[in-house]
């Protein structure tokens, strides 16, 4: 089966036996191995996708290339016993977003070097994304400019695969309003993509790829991102409603070999999730739900610990994770409104989860190694586990790994997503 196979809908296939890809877009290492240990214990293939301000060939925000991003991967996967055939590498919303204070030119530049890195990387599922202006530029851009620039972007693209011997990537294309990572107000609907405006991207990328020459990387573009009407804010999440969507899924009738990706499916739920990959979009996103889940266990460990160890303080790791994020606000002030109390619990317990790009800070690396230290080994009594974390009682009365309960805490998540694209319970 090509890779491009394991995108493309069959249009054959009844609703009840559609099947889809998840997209794990995490950086961290215990969500990492969360999705390679149950590709592992499985049998199935594990797509995970790092974004374009989290990793490029400059560093972005976690400091890694995409060369170090897949070395991780990789090393974990030998760790995990899952071969490296069964891991598909993807880079998601690739274009000029992490420069695009700098002119057009200047960041489309870059662009070009981080979509360059990323397939000499081993990166085969590449998300073209250049819809966001850049400096004196609308903040969203119309479809022809789009369309020239993931052209653009393509041909450094297939150019880099031909010269590093890289097989040719399959390209998504297209992106989603609100913007991806959540919204930062209390949301009471999202109207899905216009039928119209998801045909006039399609046809306009077709036209322009022909034009640039192109037409054979657009024969591998597996899907387009759309609004099917879902979304999640800091306190509350848009469930899927297939009734509204019916007018965009109908478009996939005229394009038998493209597939809807639907970004921000995080918190749906498996049912909404389900009825997502029946109804077209067969490649799922999931990120902030992947490290809430994390937080949640390591909060509950955090708890677990100040009551089995009271010289510890009731919860060092929230503490700890208060001050660095009142030392570095850069990454939650702007999201986060209301009162100071307000702040504070979102800091902490937003569905957004903006406190996911500070447990790579070296505080925050500090107090969970300190907490996996204290209990590792520790058998905790049950009542504990009742208490504070009651879906893993199992973990409960033997010598604990706190990193193993972390990653069968995201596991939880791992298996919605897994029921959602096969139809099975795992």
């Amino acid at each position: 089966m090509t890779q491009a196979a394991l995108f493309r809908r069959d249009p054959s296939v009844p609703k009840a036996g559609a099947q889809g890809i998840t997209s794990l877009c995490s950086a961290h290492p215990l969500v990492i191995r969360a999705g390679l240990e149950y590709a592992a214990s499985t049998g199935t293939t594990v797509l995970i996708e790092a974004t374009c301000n989290q990793v490029n060939h400059l560093g972005g925000y976690t400091g890694m290339t995409p060369a170090d991003f897949a070395a991780r991967v990789f090393a974990m996967a030998d760790d995990a016993g899952l071969a490296r055939d069964r891991i598909i590498l993807g880079g998601d919303h690739l274009g000029p977003n992490p420069w695009r204070k700098q002119p057009a030119d200047a960041a489309m530049a870059e662009a070009e070097k981080m979509v360059a890195a990323y397939i000499e990387a081993g990166f085969s599922k590449i998300h073209l994304d250049a819809s966001m202006g850049c400096a004196g530029e609308p903040e969203a851009l119309d479809d022809e400019t789009t369309a020239g620039r993931a052209a653009r972007l393509a041909k450094v693209a297939e150019e880099t695969a031909r010269r590093s011997g890289r097989m040719p990537p399959v390209y998504i294309i297209g992106t989603e309003v609100p913007p991806p990572g959540g919204a930062d107000h209390v949301l009471t609907a999202i109207e899905p993509t216009s039928a119209d405006a998801a045909r006039t991207t399609i046809a306009v990328h077709r036209r322009v790829f022909a034009d640039a020459g192109l037409s054979d990387a657009f024969a591998r573009v597996v899907g387009v991102v759309v609004q099917p009407g879902v979304e999640f804010g800091n306190e509350n999440v848009i469930v899927y409603d297939r009734d509204k969507a019916k007018a965009l899924c109908a478009v996939l009738d005229g394009e038998p070999n493209l597939a809807f990706e639907a970004h921000s499916t995080d918190y749906q739920g498996r049912q909404p999730l389900r009825a997502l990959v029946e109804d077209g979009f067969a490649i799922l996103k999931v990120g902030p739900e992947l490290t809430f889940a994390l937080r949640e266990a390591l909060y509950g460990l955090d708890l677990i610990a100040g009551d089995l160890f009271p010289d510890r303080g009731p919860r060092a790791l929230y503490d700890a994770m208060e001050r660095l994020m009142l030392e570095k606000p850069g990454d939650w002030a702007r999201h986060y409104g209301g009162t100071a109390e307000n702040q504070r619990i979102q800091r902490h317990y937003s569905y957004s989860d903006r406190i996911r790009y500070y447990w790579n800070q070296p505080e925050a690396e500090a107090a969970v190694a300190d907490l996996f230290a204290r209990l590792s080994g520790v058998s905790v009594p049950v009542t504990l586990f009742r208490q504070h974390l009651p879906h893993f009682t199992a973990f409960a009365g033997t010598p604990l790994d706190p990193a193993a309960l972390a990653v069968a805490a995201v596991g939880r998540v791992v298996e919605d997503y897994a029921y959602a694209s096969t139809g099975r319970a795992g």
